[in-house]
């Protein structure tokens, strides 16, 4: 089965529309780029999760980033993807956390930022108080300030898999409450080894299988990092020259490093006269 993959659904007498994500090489990429503790490995599956199906509800071709940060010991958590299922994510911590941490416990006094940036049009951000139990809840929350329409989610992550469920109610004439508490409650008995091991469609058929539910074509996850030798040519354009030359005489090479996926650029004396002599980076190989 492959574990990278997004359904979305909708219910035929309901308007109510459901997405479900099931996660696994692109998680492992993400959490194996450093050394989490347990207790980060598991936020990370779910913020993956969680970005995936909000990513799911876009209307429009850019990206979505969700955004923890807080004063606690976990500085900041953030899951960046686009319209193309696209996600990749990173985490900064310090010290020891323990395994039953929750989100106070982890963020302090912290917030969550949801930011869109389509590729035409402006971008939008949305920010709410990390103040509620779980992640699920606070991305809840969001949807209630920034939308309006009732919505639910269920995340799940173990270190191996990470996986999710959406529910929301479609803008509608009709009054469907009763229809989205009802399909809620039966989502709500969702478990997560379930949700690690079957297919998605046995996983709808076992919840809704009363219901009449239209199952789209599944879409791919997968991890991507953006990061590449030329874009970090250019973040070394924007730096000062002598604070370079400082780098390149104490260290004989200059080494931008990507927190996302742990790639290493070297640059040489030879490639920073290029840069700054152009602004284009030499083909010396990574």
């Amino acid at each position: 089965m492959n574990q990278d993959i997004l359904h979305r659904y909708l219910f035929d007498n309901a308007d109510v529309r459901g997405e479900l994500v099931q996660l696994q090489d692109s998680y492992q990429h993400v959490i194996g780029s450093h050394a989490y503790p347990p207790v980060l490995q598991v936020l990370l599956g779910e913020l993956m999760a969680a970005t995936s199906l909000l990513t799911a509800t876009l209307k429009f071709s850019g990206d979505i980033s969700v955004q923890l940060q807080g004063n606690g010991p976990v500085s900041l958590a953030v899951i960046n993807g686009n319209n193309l299922q696209q996600l990749r994510g990173v985490a900064r911590w310090d010290g020891e956390l323990a395994d039953d941490a929750n989100l106070a416990d982890l963020f302090g006094d912290g917030y969550m930022v949801i930011t869109l940036t389509p590729d035409e049009g402006e971008r939008y951000q949305g920010v709410v108080a990390l103040d509620k139990p779980t992640l699920a809840a606070c991305v809840e929350e969001y949807f209630n300030q920034s939308e309006q329409l009732p919505t639910s989610l269920w995340l799940f992550a173990n270190g191996q898999q990470a996986a999710g469920m959406f529910l929301q109610i479609l803008p509608s004439q009709a009054d469907h409450h009763h229809d989205f508490e009802h399909l809620s409650q039966l989502t709500s008995t969702i478990k997560a080894e379930e949700l690690f091991t079957l297919d998605a469609q046995d996983v709808l058929h076992r919840l809704y299988h009363q219901e009449e539910v239209r199952l789209f074509d599944p879409i791919e996850v997968s991890f991507k990092c953006t990061c590449s030798r030329e874009r970090s040519a250019a973040a070394i354009k924007t730096l000062e020259r002598a604070e370079i030359e400082a780098i390149l005489a104490e260290d004989g090479k200059v080494a931008m490093g990507c927190e996302y996926c742990n790639a290493n650029y070297v640059f040489d004396g030879i490639d920073i006269a290029v840069i700054f002599a152009n602004g284009q980076s030499a083909d010396t190989q990574q």
